[in-house]
């Protein structure tokens, strides 16, 4: 199966919140999204409103990312909805459909998530990976999450493309700043002056 391109702001698809996806398609829009995360480097998580696929499917694998410390292997999330969450620590994030900035945000350091595979446990850099995909199937972009614009925003100093807006007009009900798609990055710094190097959806 092919890969598809990833949607960029200002799609209006990511603001979109995704319907539940059927059993039917499941498989197809899985692999869809095992193929085109394939295409970019450093990518540990993408979810389907990123390729024009409007249902409740991501996908998440940290396994090889430095700073994850657990990590549950490739993730098929559908239907995903989290049920317990604790702790609290901001880290930087970037996103495939912003490509030029990323940002520090404030994200739980434990999660339990229930989707149609059973019930998952995740920590830290995990955890965060997936509540970022999460995010993307509820139409919220990393950018909603951000306390200050001004503080925690920062453009990519090693992205060699993009010609879209550093920082979008705010258009988010959640009334952060609107307009990234989250998506998590393998190299995604912990504080502000790091120098994140992957991907997330």
């Amino acid at each position: 199966m092919a890969a598809r391109p990833v949607l960029l702001y200002p799609d209006p698809i990511l603001k979109q919140v995704a319907p539940p996806v059927e059993a039917a398609e499941l498989d197809r829009v899985a692999q869809l999204l095992i193929d085109t995360a394939a295409t970019y480097e450093r990518c540990v998580g993408i979810a389907a409103p990123q390729i024009g696929e409007l249902v409740r499917v991501a996908i998440v694998d940290v396994s090889e990312h430095p700073k994850a410390e657990t990590s549950n292997g490739l993730i098929v999330l559908a239907n995903p909805h989290v049920i317990a969450s604790e702790g609290s620590k901001v880290a930087r994030e970037g996103c495939l459909s912003l490509p030029d900035v990323t940002a520090n945000v404030r994200r739980a350091t434990r999660i339990e998530v229930k989707h149609l595979g059973g019930t998952l446990e995740c920590e830290g850099f995990e955890a965060r990976a997936v509540l970022h995909e999460i995010d993307h199937m509820d139409g919220i972009l990393f950018l909603d999450r951000v306390e200050s614009l001004v503080d925690d925003v920062f453009r990519r100093k090693s992205y060699a493309g993009g010609s879209g807006p550093v920082v979008p007009a705010s258009d988010s009900s959640s009334g952060g700043a609107g307009g990234a798609s989250a998506s998590v990055e393998r190299g995604t710094g912990e504080s502000s002056n790091a120098s994140p190097g992957g991907r997330m959806g």
